[in-house]
């Protein structure tokens, strides 16, 4: 949170988001999001203006600077409106709903979102960055057009209302179709056509990582012997590992590349991006052994263990853009700083990182890079690849201590459950990836923490891990995001730990999320539960983004658990789930990339590896090693009563059991004969 020295204080200042308090002592009188604001708006016949943004958001800075903290504008907003500032990181069920209606005014979206709306919370006008004229011109037209054209801003609020409703209505599939990769098929051949073959990703900018997509493309090119995918593959990974997205100096990638060449990063860092190309490189290694993607692992979680994780094992949600309000200030260096510090060091660095052409920004600065691997670069300097790891690694180390003395980014330590539950996941895939005992102790510690801070009542989450020690903190009902990813996290500690524990706490809050969030019409889930304050509209997720859609999500994890328990009903749910979308998939591959995985598990075979015996954690280990996406494993030292490892213990042996359709191969003890059971080489 900046410093200020405004006289002006209004209700935000009573907050906990850093966002919120970001914007505590502008002249604007905010107000949060709550009953007595939304009462007060209709006692005051007041337009209501809903302003959407996150602490991480460049141009929120910049309408905030320019409109926000401007004593001419405030006037003009506080008199004509009720301002409500509200944190989408915080509140994503109002942001979907207002950015629906912005998207359908204007044909497009982003934040920060500014949405105004009748006083009872219907949209009448809205859109994103408005610089000052703009803006004063727009307060003034809506605050004359209500006054004065009344029924026609109601009759245009119905209307966009009504829009906002049916937008992503689910179009439910009653005729059950057959599953098969086909469709699949027919989804790359259109996708493709979007690849850039140079650079990687889509062909457009700005670039996005998409971590679901490339996932989903791995496993489409294993699955189906596809070289041109892989390769697309290769190329994307490689290209964002060595791009400006990536922080060369300290690990972890920005949010997004504004070119095609993922060269200048947009460069704010959020949790639920690294988290989410943790888990995609880790999944890349165990496929390729390509050295490159287990660096890209390590240093990633470096730097989420050095910045974005709190004492208590908690994880932070984001760091800005900008540092002394300059975008990218504390990560670009100059050709006179690195000279100073890298000394004779300097001409080899340069080379690696492309401190020259390539690599210059503007300013004078540059980003840092790579274009050519370490075979290319060692040649041409006449060393040994070692020879070079170990120069480069010596400029870092002198690197990053400096770069830690620069004036840092803004910090958002809300600790958000879904985006701890991404993380979560993606430490507990570079363990049973890498073996790394260290990053199961942090999985460990965070699982830990979020059970404690985050649970209520048995199986109610919360969306933000709750402090106790922190009065002032919100308190907000989890969103299905929350636990559909916190569900797929303890699934995955279940199966790297074999604490049944976790398995068993994933089913607890399945039930929970069928009994609060399930549209029993579609099958589908609502974002928000049924004890929630409804919304003008209660929306569902369907598309895949930056994040996975939560229904997608939670369909994965109803098809998964359904297996674990042997609960045909969760199956037929994730089923039908599915065939609501299968036209989506086979249009838009890449907004439909977590429902087309779980596509792959019902149209490619899927198995359910059972290892009991005291060798459990060497054999799920050595089985690890080879790249099969289609498998759960049920594991256990000692007997269970768990339906997929009842019966099978047996004292000084340990057994793998690999089942399919309901039938079970017999046991084997060697893991070379349970790979060749399923088909791996």
């Amino acid at each position: 949170m900046k410093e200020t020295t405004s006289q002006h204080t209004n209700a935000l200042i009573h907050e906990s988001s850093p966002y919120l308090l970001q914007h505590a002592h502008n002249p604007v009188n905010w107000y949060p999001w709550n009953d007595a604001t939304l009462e007060k708006a209709k006692a005051e016949n007041k337009l209501i203006l809903v302003s959407v943004g996150y602490s991480a958001c460049h141009w929120c800075h910049v309408m905030e600077h320019e409109c926000f903290e401007d004593e001419q504008v405030a006037k003009l907003m506080n008199d004509y409106f009720i301002c409500i500032k509200v944190d989408r990181e915080e509140r994503p069920d109002i942001d979907q709903v207002y950015m629906m209606a912005v998207q359908l005014m204007t044909g497009q979206g982003g934040w920060p979102l500014n949405c105004f709306t009748l006083p009872d919370g219907r949209p009448i006008y809205g859109g994103t960055y408005f610089p000052k004229q703009n803006w004063m011109t727009i307060l003034l037209n809506l605050a004359d057009a209500y006054q004065h054209e009344t029924e026609k801003v109601f009759d245009y609020a119905k209307q966009l209302t009504e829009g906002v409703k049916l937008a992503e209505l689910v179009k439910v599939n009653p005729i059950e179709q057959e599953l098969t990769t086909e469709l699949l098929d027919k989804s790359i051949i259109a996708w493709q056509q979007r690849f850039d073959e140079e650079d990687g990703g889509p062909n457009k900018a700005p670039k996005f990582p998409l971590p679901n997509n490339y996932q989903f493309l791995l496993r489409y090119a294993h699955y189906n012997s596809n070289k041109e995918v892989e390769m697309h593959v290769a190329l994307t990974l490689k290209k964002m590992a060595y791009g400006g997205i990536y922080d060369q100096i300290g690990g972890g990638f920005a949010r997004y590349s504004v070119d095609h060449f993922w060269k200048v990063p947009h460069f704010e860092k959020m949790l639920y991006d690294n988290a989410q190309l943790v888990t995609l490189y880790c999944e890349a290694f165990q496929k390729t052994n390509d050295p490159l993607y287990k660096e890209i692992v390590y240093e990633t979680l470096a730097f989420v263990e050095r910045e974005l994780t709190s004492p208590e094992g908690g994880f932070y949600s984001a760091l800005d853009a900008d540092s002394e309000g300059v975008e990218g200030k504390y990560y670009v260096w100059t050709k006179n700083d690195l000279t100073a510090v890298l000394g004779d060091k300097f001409n080899l660095f340069a080379d690696y990182y492309n401190v020259n052409e390539r690599g210059l920004w503007e300013h004078d600065n540059y980003i840092l890079l790579r274009h050519d691997d370490d075979n290319s670069i060692a040649e041409r300097n006449k060393i040994s690849v070692k020879e070079l790891k170990t120069i480069i690694n010596a400029c870092k180390n002198i690197l990053l201590p400096l770069r830690e003395k620069r004036i840092r980014p803004g910090l958002d330590n809300k600790i958000i459950t879904s985006w701890n539950a991404l993380m979560l996941k993606a430490y507990t895939d570079a363990y049973s990836i890498f073996e790394e005992q260290h990053f199961l102790d942090i999985a460990l510690k965070n699982v830990h923490f979020l059970l404690e801070n985050t649970l209520s009542n048995g199986n109610k989450l919360s969306h933000l891990a709750y402090l106790r020690t922190d009065k002032k903190q919100s308190h907000i009902n989890g969103f299905l995001e929350d636990y559909s990813f916190t569900i797929e996290a303890l699934i995955s500690l279940y199966e790297t730990t074999g604490d049944e524990n976790y398995l068993l706490k994933a089913d607890d809050l399945m039930k929970y999320v069928l009994a609060h969030f399930q549209d029993e019409h579609s099958s589908m889930f609502f974002f928000t539960s049924d004890i929630d304050k409804a919304l003008i509209s209660r929306k569902m997720e369907l598309s895949d983004n930056v994040i996975p859609a939560s229904n997608s999500s939670i369909a994965k994890s109803l098809f998964i658990l359904g297996h674990h328990f042997e609960k045909e009903e969760y199956v037929a749910a994730s089923r039908k789930m599915i065939n609501n979308v299968l036209g989506e998939i086979e249009n838009y591959g890449a907004g439909y990339s977590n429902w087309a995985m779980l596509l792959q598990f019902f149209s490619q075979p899927f198995y359910e590896v059972a290892i009991v015996g005291k060798s459990v954690d060497e054999k799920r280990k050595s089985l690890n090693k080879h790249y099969y996406p289609n498998k759960i494993f049920a594991i256990s030292a000692e007997t269970s009563t768990l339906p997929l490892l009842i019966n099978r213990f047996k004292k000084d042996e340990t057994l793998i059991y690999v089942c399919r359709n309901k039938t079970c191969l017999q046991p084997v003890k060697d893991v070379k004969a349970a790979l060749k059971q399923m088909q791996i080489k």
